[in-house]
């Protein structure tokens, strides 16, 4: 089974742009699990100009499912964070100060020493860590030598691809997906995974343990409506 973690920053940056609290975000997350989530992801950054910190200190609590918090772990204010609230699983991204959203993975050979070091941080505290990664088997191999326990694919550029030559676009991602299981990591994916592209890729790469979807599922859902969005995106993958 292939879970379906909903990213709910684009719920918070609606919120945002008006002030107050419409719509309520804590209140949307626990509605995505009830339409069949099977996690909630968020990414908050230094401005918080989405999730904010107290977004994720009120989430915690209340969710039933899991609970994936992606950032950038060069932060000191996002590791305390983490150390905090011990979520289910942390996914370290890369991203530079102000950066509009990920787009890229980590170099996973010249960063290991640093990497090992955090990820040993949040292991020691109970857990799961996963980091971001382009499909390239080296940095696949380089991310199972720091340590951690999965790997999230960083599937722009397949999505990117996809209509114009779908096999060319996903043959990178099922190279470096099988190197991960040969070496024993865990397998998430996730950026621009939408209605169109999910199902080809959730196939190809059936041992896929989580997609993490958000700004393609929150746009779907203006149209489709939440509940019904989330039960679509699921029938897509394996279950």
């Amino acid at each position: 089974m292939t879970k379906l973690s909903v990213n709910i920053n684009k719920i918070a940056t609606l919120r945002n742009s008006r002030g107050g609290n419409n719509p309520d975000l804590l209140k949307m997350a626990k509605d995505a699990e009830r339409f069949g989530a099977d996690g909630i992801t968020v990414h908050p950054r230094p401005d918080e100009r989405h999730i904010r910190y107290a977004d994720v200190r009120g989430l915690k609590p209340l969710l039933t499912t899991e609970f994936n918090i992606e950032g950038n772990c060069r932060e000191q204010k996002f590791i305390d964070l983490m150390l905090e609230v011990r979520p289910d699983q942390v996914t370290l991204v890369p991203d530079a100060l102000g950066q509009l959203t990920s787009d890229h993975g980590w170099d996973t050979i010249a960063h290991k020493a640093y990497l090992s070091e955090t990820i040993g941080i949040f292991k020691n505290a109970g857990i799961r860590v996963s980091i971001f990664v382009d499909p390239d088997e080296k940095m696949v191999e380089g991310a199972a030598d720091t340590g951690t326990d999965r790997i999230e694919l960083y599937t722009e550029q397949y999505a990117r691809q996809y209509a114009g030559n779908r096999e060319e676009a996903i043959a990178p991602y099922v190279k470096a997906a099988e190197r991960a299981r040969k070496l024993g990591l865990g397998l998430n994916a996730g950026h621009d995974l939408d209605l169109q592209n999910l199902q080809y890729f959730a196939t190809q790469i059936s041992w896929l343990d989580e997609v993490s979807i958000g700004h393609a599922l929150i746009c779907d859902a203006l149209y489709l409506g939440f509940e019904n969005t989330i039960q679509l995106y699921k029938r897509l993958l394996p279950q």
